[in-house]
């Protein structure tokens, strides 16, 4: 059996639909964000990533962002976390006491009111993330979502939305990598002196 011929047609047609959401995007929603994240920085909060399949993996890349490539120098990032990074943490979180638990409870132990919970999620109506969310609000801590497709519940439960209305997930997931290098090289260019 060969491998069959590759047509560019499909890669241009992707690259099509992707810049088709980059220019028809309202931005405010990252503006917002961008917002937060620069006052956790500045007040020493912790930031908090989560997500499933690609989102968690989008989650960790992001969290190693905000942590270094915000300052570039030693101690200057953000105190940022990956809810998605402790495979011993989520395993052993969904065999207790079930997977819609795995985010929820490590912010129940982890966070402080003023601390930001970023969820990342396609549909936006994953058990986990609405957990999530839902205990941000119970602890008073600010809650923004990245999301795709129609936004789903968490678009409602979160403080800031960052909704991108295209019904494809590898799209969906490219945008939240986008918006956290949006947010990353804004916090970059605007970082506290160095005293």
């Amino acid at each position: 059996m060969s491998p069959a011929p590759v047509s560019l047609t499909a890669f241009q047609d992707y690259a099509t639909r992707l810049q088709a959401v980059l220019a028809g995007s309202d931005w405010n929603g990252v503006g917002r964000l961008a917002q937060a994240m620069q006052e956790c920085w500045l007040k020493g909060r912790q930031v908090f990533l989560c997500g499933n399949g690609g989102s968690a993996g989008n989650a960790i890349h992001l969290a190693n962002d905000f942590l270094y490539g915000i300052a570039k120098r030693t101690g200057g990032g953000m105190r940022v976390s990956a809810l998605s990074a402790n495979a011993a943490v989520l395993t052993c979180l969904a065999n207790d006491i079930g997977y819609d638990h795995i985010y929820s409870e490590q912010l129940a132990v982890q966070a402080q009111p003023g601390d930001l919970l970023i969820v990342l999620s396609g549909s936006g109506n994953s058990g986990n993330i609405l957990r999530a969310l839902e205990q941000a609000r119970k602890m008073d801590v600010l809650s923004c979502a990245i999301l795709g497709y129609s936004g789903g519940k968490a678009k409602d439960l979160c403080d800031i939305p960052v909704h991108f209305a295209v019904d494809d997930m590898q799209i969906a997931e490219d945008m939240q990598v986008i918006v956290g290098h949006m947010v990353m090289q804004w916090l970059y260019e605007n970082k506290p002196a160095v005293e």
